[in-house]
């Protein structure tokens, strides 16, 4: 698995130096008021792909939120596309503000990944799961509870970025990908899990602990 550089991931160099050198060249022809949008949106662009350290809480059990944003979902329900049984679907949505790149909620083996080609609807509807662009990871525990957890593009996000392969040995908080431009992530937990947050809560990326796993 790769492990990008902080405190900007390695995905954002071309779009910032893309933006960085085209706001140089407008400034050096005496076009101030473009060079001085093109330096508002490289800010924004260097914004985007900050990728910040983070303090992985050391508790048992603890399932961390993938992604930093607000939880617009947490209901349980029968999902039989990923893992084949009752669980908790908990969905965070990230605006353009948010810090994109995702964490790993658990600690286990990949045994999955499955990712699906498709549209680009607002990613807080409920358009974007049955349509999106989006890639799937099965984890395991060490304990051999599964998860899973799905990156979901958004309106304007057009790439899903995922580090992970088959079989990694997956290490709770580290940073396994990132969804440009806005989207969201679901997690499905086992239905026994004892869920800590609630709908409407903002969380932070492999720092927010959303539940924790029945052993």
């Amino acid at each position: 698995m790769k492990s990008p550089q902080v405190p900007v991931t390695r995905e954002g160099y071309p779009f910032i130096f893309f933006f960085a050198f085209t706001t140089l060249i407008f400034a050096l022809v005496g076009c101030s008021w473009v060079a001085y949008t093109g330096l508002a949106v490289t800010t924004f662009v260097l914004c985007f792909f900050r990728d910040p350290e983070r303090f992985i809480p050391a508790k048992e059990h603890a399932v961390l939120a993938p992604a930093d944003g607000k939880v617009i979902y947490v209901e349980k329900i029968t999902d039989d596309e990923y893992l084949q049984q009752e669980v908790y679907k908990i969905s965070i949505f990230m605006n353009v503000f948010n810090v994109h790149v995702n964490r790993l909620p658990l600690s286990g083996t990949v045994k999955k990944i499955i990712y699906k080609p498709g549209k680009f609807h607002s990613a807080d509807s409920d358009k974007a799961v049955l349509y999106n662009e989006n890639c799937t990871t099965i984890l395991e525990s060490e304990t051999g509870k599964k998860i899973a957890f799905v990156q979901v593009a958004g309106l304007i996000a057009r790439r899903i970025v995922n580090w992970l392969e088959l079989e990694d040995k997956a290490v709770r908080g580290e940073r396994f990908g990132l969804i440009r431009f806005g989207s969201r992530v679901d997690i499905y937990l086992p239905a026994d899990t004892e869920i800590a947050i609630e709908k409407g809560q903002k969380v932070r990326g492999g720092e927010t602990i959303i539940g924790y796993l029945n052993i």
